[in-house]
C-alpha cells in the first residue's frame, strides 16, 4: 500500500470538450501513456494525489468522462484543485455528483485533509502573486487560508502532513512568500506540485531540498506520464 502522485493530466475525454495537450510536442498519445503506466505502477490498494488540472471541461457534468476514466484507473484517487479545473465547485455538490455517478475512488481536497497510509495528504491550488492587483491579492489570502486549514486539519489526525500545491511556491528565484511561510511555521517537510510544463519550465523549477523542505514537480510530462511514488 503506498502513495503516489501526479498532476496536470489535462483530461478532454467528455463529449464537447475538444481541448487537448496533444498540440504541444512531447504530448502525443498522452491519454494512453497515462492509463498504461498508471496501470503498470498502481495497485488497488494504493492512493495516487492528483495535485490539479484533472480535466479540460467547464462544467462539473461535462467532466463525467474524464472522471469516469480515472474512476476506472487502479487505486484510490485524490484530487487537488488547478488553474485550470473551472469544472470545481462547491464540496458538497462535487462529492453529490461523484455519488449519484457512482465514483466511489475519487475523493477532493478542499478545505480539508485526507489520510494515506501513516500521513495525511493536505493541500490547495495555492497561487503565485504576479502582480499587486487587488484580485491577485485577494485569490492569494484565500488559498493561504485554505492551506492553513487543510494543514490544521491535517495535523488532527497525529499524522504527518504531506502538502501538494499546484502552483509552486518557489519557481526560479522567486518566492510565493505567503505560502512558503505556511510550510515553514508549520514544518512541512515534502512539498510536491505542478502546473509547470515544457523543458524550460523543467529546468527552472525548484526540485530538492530549499529551506528545509523537500520541493518535487510532478507535472505529467515531467515525470513521463507515470505516477511517481511519494512514500
Amino acid at each position: 500500500m503506498s502513495i503516489y502522485a501526479i498532476a496536470d493530466l489535462h483530461l478532454s475525454l467528455s463529449t464537447g470538450e475538444s481541448k487537448t495537450m496533444e498540440v504541444f510536442r512531447g504530448w502525443e498519445n498522452y491519454v494512453k501513456r497515462i492509463e498504461e503506466n498508471w496501470v503498470k505502477t498502481v495497485s488497488d490498494a494504493d492512493t495516487v494525489v492528483v495535485a490539479g488540472d484533472l480535466s479540460w471541461a467547464m462544467k462539473l457534468e461535462k467532466a463525467y468522462k474524464d472522471f469516469l476514466f480515472l474512476e476506472n484507473l487502479p487505486g484510490r484517487k485524490i484530487l487537488i484543485k488547478g488553474n485550470h479545473d473551472y469544472w470545481w465547485s462547491s464540496k458538497n455538490k462535487i462529492n453529490q455528483f461523484f455519488k449519484e455517478k457512482d465514483f466511489s475512488s475519487i475523493y477532493i481536497i478542499h478545505n480539508s485533509a485526507e489520510a494515506a497510509e501513516n500521513y495525511v495528504i493536505c493541500g490547495t491550488r495555492g497561487w503565485f502573486l504576479e502582480s499587486k492587483e487587488n484580485e491577485d491579492i485577494k485569490i492569494l489570502n484565500r488559498e493561504v487560508g485554505r492551506l492553513e486549514r487543510s494543514i490544521e486539519l491535517g495535523k488532527q489526525t497525529g499524522l504527518e502532513p504531506i502538502v501538494f500545491l499546484h502552483y509552486p511556491p518557489v519557481y526560479e528565484n522567486f518566492e510565493c512568500e505567503e505560502i512558503l511561510n505556511v510550510l515553514l511555521e508549520n514544518n512541512i517537510k515534502r512539498c510536491y506540485y505542478g502546473h509547470l510544463h515544457g523543458k524550460i519550465s523543467g529546468k527552472k523549477a525548484k526540485i530538492g531540498e530549499y529551506k528545509g523542505i523537500n520541493f518535487r514537480l510532478i507535472s505529467s510530462d515531467q515525470i513521463n506520464f507515470t505516477p511517481i511514488l511519494v512514500e
